[in-house]
């Protein structure tokens, strides 16, 4: 179990007020208190070693953008239009259920940012290439960085036409999201620019948090938020419902709401896939928030990102599930020559994927 020894505790002045401010008022045994710091703070919990993933990342799907480069750090493409671009892998805060503490820390030169952006713009992508997720790590900690490889891609990859942005410094570190981040977003009307967070718990809708949504949303760029399931801090019909109601009271669209990944010493903070169901019928089908706040329910696997509808779960072997996934082997190696399905993975007999991927517990 070396890696639980080394899951690392990163936690700003801001968030350490937050906690002190909750402790005080309502206690450690508070939803409140412990919607926040179960996110944060390591937890020897859970040691269960047939937890243990195989790989280090999300998944395997790095792009070989030119011979010279060779596999550049940061760079993911599984899906067609969409290609991931990790220009630093340093976070303000560490989440606990984030794999990405596993990834090997790089920041990406300029040269090479550049490489990127004629990547995304040569003859092989144009068509079909049409949008760039830039995250990590959190790229708003890095503005220079982040808007010099936007004005790449405005120069060499006109058919970007629009760029998301990932971050969690609203809610983790606030006073960051400043001036020179705000000017990022000015004079780029070629692009459309969406701002992508992570919420997980009422709580984190923080006065502070709340006025930078108010600006940037002032500004007329979209605000979207994935949550992540996570046992305790958010497994309970009110707390779902009063984070979407919150969301939606600060115009930040539903995106994904993904089962908490199978990490390494995170067993406890993950429910099963039959409670999570559960959850997700009462959210989605009580009546209970607009149709316009629903999230879509995913589990984070070895291939990427699979829902739950009917007929996704294929079998059940241990405290594992096999997945019915929509991504043909084929059609990905076509857009990602680099890509190799993982040991986890088989195609069936229609040329799909399909992935083993651990359940949660009741």
């Amino acid at each position: 179990m070396e890696r639980l020894k080394h899951r690392k505790e990163k936690i700003t002045p801001f968030l350490k007020s937050k906690f002190e401010f909750l402790k005080t008022k309502y206690g450690e045994q508070h939803p409140y208190y412990k919607g926040l710091s179960l996110q944060y703070f390591v937890s020897d919990q859970n040691t269960d070693e047939k937890f243990v993933l195989t790989n280090l990342k999300h998944y395997e799907a790095g792009v070989h953008i030119a011979e010279e480069h060779g596999f550049i750090p940061g760079l993911e493409r599984l899906y067609r239009r969409t290609l991931v671009i990790e220009p630093t892998l340093v976070c303000s805060a560490h989440c606990q259920f984030c794999l990405r503490q596993n990834y090997t820390q790089h920041t990406l030169s300029d040269e090479l940012l550049v490489d990127v952006a004629k990547y995304c713009g040569d003859s092989k992508n144009r068509d079909i290439l049409n949008e760039v997720l830039i995250t990590g790590g959190d790229p708003l900690l890095i503005p220079a960085k982040l808007e010099f490889l936007i004005n790449a891609l405005i120069r060499y990859a006109p058919n970007i036409r629009i760029i998301r942005i990932g971050s969690r410094i609203m809610t983790q570190c606030p006073e960051k999201f400043d001036a020179s981040v705000f000017s990022i977003f000015s004079g780029k009307s070629d692009v459309r620019f969406e701002l992508g967070t992570q919420l997980n718990h009422p709580v984190e809708f923080f006065p502070e948090a709340g006025e930078i949504f108010d600006r940037v949303n002032e500004l007329g760029i979209k605000i979207y938020a994935q949550n992540v399931l996570l046992r305790g801090v958010n497994d309970d019909l009110e707390t779902l419902v009063a984070l979407y109601e919150l969301m939606r009271r600060y115009n930040i669209e539903s995106h994904y709401l993904f089962h908490c990944c199978p990490i390494v010493g995170m067993q406890h903070l993950r429910p099963s896939i039959e409670k999570s169901l559960a959850l997700v019928r009462g959210l989605s089908m009580g009546g209970k928030i607009s149709g316009r706040a629903k999230p879509m329910f995913a589990a984070m696997t070895d291939i990427g990102k699979i829902l739950f509808y009917e007929g996704t779960i294929i079998k059940k072997k241990g405290g594992l599930l096999l997945l019915r996934s929509g991504y043909k082997l084929s059609e990905r190696t076509d857009w990602n020559p680099s890509y190799e399905a993982p040991a986890s993975a088989q195609v069936d007999e229609n040329g799909f994927l399909t992935v083993w991927y651990a359940d949660g517990v009741e």
